[in-house]
């Protein structure tokens, strides 16, 4: 038997670092996201003999270890073992197998990657432990996998977003408490934000981890700027979420223009030179507006297209070390099933 799961990568498109302790326990945050055709996946080969091998082939990383109760917890691979580690804890035995995955994406992209390579893990153990978890315990354990027992940094939006899918209004509150809002959105309002915002990676990489540890010490340390900042990043899901629902499309590119202006001031490396260039020229093309994905830094960028200028903005941006990702919005989150 094999048992497999994908799970759907993610653009965040505002609200991003709302979702971030200790900014959404003391405030509340809220966060716009959907969910795209690209994926996280991962395959489980259950073997008689008593090892688990690990194994990321788009990384082209390979383990092999004795099947124990508890993996030890060091790269490579250290998303996989956490994920077993938790697995083999819930069954109470250990668990040999051929724990494979793939992601349609480099890492360290802004995509949400690790958290949803971590729902997909998870997605092909319960498959094939036949676990009775619903999508709120799938994305809490995997909140809990890589913030308490892996201790990396970031927020929750990314495994909710990977688990639920779709168009979704997330809010975050004390206690872990998130509440997933899908939203109704008339077809042909995605069918026009998905022909105008285009998707450029810009072949780079960055570690989310220390954007986000620089935005939570400013919180913790109340710096004003950077508070009044994500407020207003806050309020910028609430001004993208109606722009959707009511058929506002091209209000889209200002509302990222403005969150992207207020993310810069939330950490220092956010954006950079680099990026920069790239986004002065996808504006001066014919762009209204566009974002970092994800906490900054690097991996993908996002910018809103009206009418067609997105082919003058594709050409302008031909000059640069990067490619554009074709997507289409899905409707699914995490997926499972067995032959």
């Amino acid at each position: 038997m094999i048992y497999r799961s994908r799970a759907p990568l993610r653009i965040g498109l505002s609200g991003g670092g709302t979702d971030v302790s200790p900014y959404c326990d003391l405030y509340g945050g809220a966060v716009l996201n959907a969910t795209i055709s690209l994926y996280a996946h991962a395959s489980i080969r259950p073997l008689e003999e008593p090892h688990v091998i690990l194994e990321a082939v788009d990384r082209g990383q390979r383990v092999v270890l004795p099947a124990t109760e508890k993996l030890p917890m060091e790269e490579p691979l250290l998303l996989h073992r956490g994920v077993y580690n938790r697995m083999a804890a819930l069954t109470g035995k250990p668990l040999p197998c051929h724990l494979i995955s793939h992601v349609d994406v480099p890492p360290g992209s802004g995509l949400g990657t690790s958290s949803t390579l971590v729902v997909a893990l998870i997605g092909a153990f319960v498959e094939w432990l036949v676990l009775p978890l619903g999508e709120y315990d799938i994305a809490r354990l995997a909140y809990e996998i890589e913030r308490i027992d892996l201790g990396q940094a970031g927020g929750r939006q990314d495994q909710y977003a990977a688990t639920f899918g779709g168009v979704n209004f997330m809010e975050f509150y004390a206690d872990e408490r998130v509440i997933v809002n899908p939203l109704r959105i008339r077809p042909e309002y995605l069918y026009e934000l998905e022909h105008n915002l285009l998707l450029f990676y810009t072949d780079t990489s960055r570690l989310s981890s220390q954007i986000i540890e620089e935005q939570k010490s400013h919180i913790v340390r109340g710096d004003k700027a950077a508070l009044e900042a994500t407020h207003r990043l806050k309020e910028e899901a609430f001004h993208m979420k109606e722009a959707l629902l009511k058929g506002r499309i091209d209000e889209i590119g200002r509302i990222l223009h403005e969150g992207f202006e207020y993310k810069r001031r939330v950490a220092s490396h956010v954006s950079t030179p680099l990026l920069e260039t790239i986004y002065q020229a996808a504006l001066s093309a014919g762009a209204t507006g566009g974002k970092v994905s994800g906490a900054g830094g690097g991996g993908f960028m996002v910018f809103y297209c009206p009418g067609e200028t997105r082919y003058a903005v594709q050409k302008a941006l031909a000059s640069f070390q990067g490619r554009f990702f074709d997507y289409h919005f899905v409707k699914h989150g995490l997926v499972s099933w067995h032959l």
